[in-house]
């Protein structure tokens, strides 16, 4: 190609519409090639333009200009994004499609729902999701890594290595039942620099998710909720299959956001508030308002800065609070933080508070170790030395005490039944279905387990999947069959303990008293109250007037035996009767 081509090339590019109208539309689209003169006048005049603009960018000013520029720019585009996703919250979207991650049906349950549509007419299709694990396992550790623990521990001696477990004291007949026993704690800082820095090993299973199903129906006759979901009887038994991964019932089934419209609602900026991280929490509940609140005692200075203690409330309760002028705007009470709970999922208050109990991990998604207390208990151990206690000291990820009379699930059964825990019936069912999967009466065969029942009111755990998972299969079983979880407890433990290496602390019921007091319930105590108030009361005395007459004073003639020794009169004897007496 000659430079004449390409210089006709080049002023082509750069024709009209209008010059090839004149040309008549010709196949020729070559047109006259400009004078040299004008093309040298051109190039020097983009040399100039260049130079002057790369001149003027090179200012100070210039550059931080555009800098600004960007750096608007930026902001805009982050700003309005945050918007859009504020907006969907608003909706009540985001929480689902955060936390969705993939959505299918079942075929069993699929089955079921195919025919129960072709019966009703319109009838809803539930939709079983999962929701991803919204405990953030793999990040605690990096968490509790940056948090403000001791950096340099310093290597302290035990105190409790030489600790004997002291004989029982001898038998009281002023002091009836179980008391409290010797426990040995170590110091409060000894016991924070105690903690692990990285979560403890859980066994075969990584990673726990939860199903959610948008109409909960119900497949079994007996058991579940709608809070619970129903599970079927096959789910029931492949939850129990521990596995890597994992996706199991665990209430909150209506969404994916424990406490966001699922039953047992939360206002959002409490739910923020359980959203944070947290090494160690302590919580109870009181529902229905059957309990008055106790204060912990002994609680260390680090354990108020960094151990929140979360107590759950219903709104009569939140009434009964707000009436006595216990709570006030900033929401706590003493130590507590209160937490309304609003659209409890049950009607029976006991069972209400099984959700916060066996379902912490669930409402607090970034914390480490919980511990929980039932409503009437009072702490009166710091936290920190408890954790160390059952749990870093025993290598355990739970612990919960045993009973302190009774170790067999039947015994158990037929104390509730003879107390009027819950209706004959539904224990009745219930320990027959778990004596046809296999259940005995414990013996000692089952050692090193110690006790088939536990006293449920304090649970220590490390919130890892193997304890959420054990947490989640126990708390079905109390929503498949009666509330009195020490009837299902054994059940769990044992399935669990056939699949993984797993155990759980169960320590004596002495020991748990020695760090909580138990109280009366509120309405007991009122009552006590009362009849002491009661007995208090009095007649007054009565009062003389004036015009009354003052009875004499009555004279008390003394005889016999009665009579003052000044009194006494020698009797005259007969000499006749003496001699007749010595005869």
């Amino acid at each position: 190609m000659t430079g004449r081509s390409l210089g006709l090339r080049l002023s082509g590019s750069f024709g009209s519409l209008q010059q090839l109208a004149q040309n008549g539309g010709s196949s020729n689209p070559y047109l006259p090639r400009r004078s040299s003169k004008t093309s040298l006048i051109v190039s020097r005049e983009k040399e100039r333009f260049f130079s002057s603009t790369f001149r003027y960018l090179s200012r100070k000013k210039v550059g931080m200009l555009i800098l600004a520029v960007f750096a608007l720019l930026a902001f805009l585009t982050g700003f309005f994004t945050v918007n859009r996703e504020d907006y969907l919250d608003s909706a009540g979207l985001p929480f689902d499609s955060r936390y969705l991650n993939k959505s299918y049906n079942l075929p069993s349950l699929a089955e079921k729902e195919a025919l129960q549509s072709q019966s009703n007419n319109n009838s809803k299709i539930d939709k079983l999701l999962v929701c991803n694990d919204s405990t953030g396992y793999g990040d605690l550790s990096n968490a509790s890594s940056m948090g403000d623990s001791v950096s340099a521990v310093t290597v302290l001696t035990n105190p409790c290595k030489d600790f004997a477990f002291p004989p029982p004291p001898p038998g009281d007949m002023r002091r009836i039942g179980p008391r409290p026993c010797p426990v040995c704690y170590v110091p409060v800082e000894q016991a924070v620099a105690s903690m692990p820095k990285l979560p403890s090993h859980s066994p075969i299973l990584k990673r726990l998710t939860y199903f959610s199903e948008e109409n909960p129906m119900k497949t079994d006759p007996i058991g579940g909720s709608d809070f619970g979901g129903y599970p079927n009887l096959k789910l029931r038994n492949d939850s129990f299959d521990i596995q890597e991964s994992m996706t199991v019932h665990c209430g909150f089934v209506k969404g994916c956001r424990p406490g966001y419209r699922t039953g047992f609602d939360i206002d959002v900026a409490d739910l923020e508030v359980l959203k944070q991280f947290h090494e160690v929490i302590v919580a109870s509940a009181i529902f229905g308002n059957y309990d008055l609140i106790q204060q912990p005692k002994n609680v260390g200075e680090t354990s108020r800065r960094k151990v929140p203690f979360f107590m759950f409330v219903d709104e009569e309760t939140e009434n009964y609070l707000k009436n006595t002028s216990l709570l006030g705007s900033d929401k706590q009470v003493g130590l507590w933080r209160i937490i309304v709970v609003h659209n409890v999922p049950y009607t029976d208050s006991r069972r209400n508070g099984k959700v916060p109990k066996l379902l912490l991990h669930r409402l607090f998604p970034n914390t480490r170790y919980s511990i929980w207390i039932d409503g009437k208990l009072q702490l009166v151990v710091d936290p920190y030395q408890i954790l160390e206690r059952f749990l870093w000291r025993q290598n355990a990820t739970l612990a919960i005490s045993r009973h302190y009379r009774r170790f067999d699930v039947f015994e158990e059964a037929e104390a509730n039944k003879a107390g009027g825990k819950y209706d004959n019936i539904s224990i009745d069912y219930q320990i027959e279905f778990y004596k046809e999967e296999g259940l005995t009466p414990y013996t000692s065969a089952k050692l090193p387990i110690t006790s088939d029942v536990p006293e449920g009111c304090v649970i220590i755990r490390e919130h890892i999947p193997i304890t959420n998972l054990f947490s989640c299969l126990w708390f079905n079983e109390v929503d498949r069959f009666t509330s009195r979880d020490q009837l299902s407890f054994s059940t769990v433990r044992d399935k669990v303990l056939a699949q993984v290496d797993w155990s759980v602390n169960m320590f004596l019921d002495c020991e748990r008293r020695n760090f909580v007091i138990q109280a009366y319930h509120r309405d007991l105590l009122e009552q006590r109250a009362h009849l002491a108030s009661v007995r208090r009361a009095q007649a007054p005395p009565a009062v003389i007037t004036y015009h009354e007459k003052i009875p004499p004073k009555k004279i008390i003639v003394r005889r016999g035996k009665d009579k003052r020794p000044g009194s006494r009169r020698r009797r005259k004897v007969n000499p006749k009767n003496r001699e007749n007496s010595f005869i």
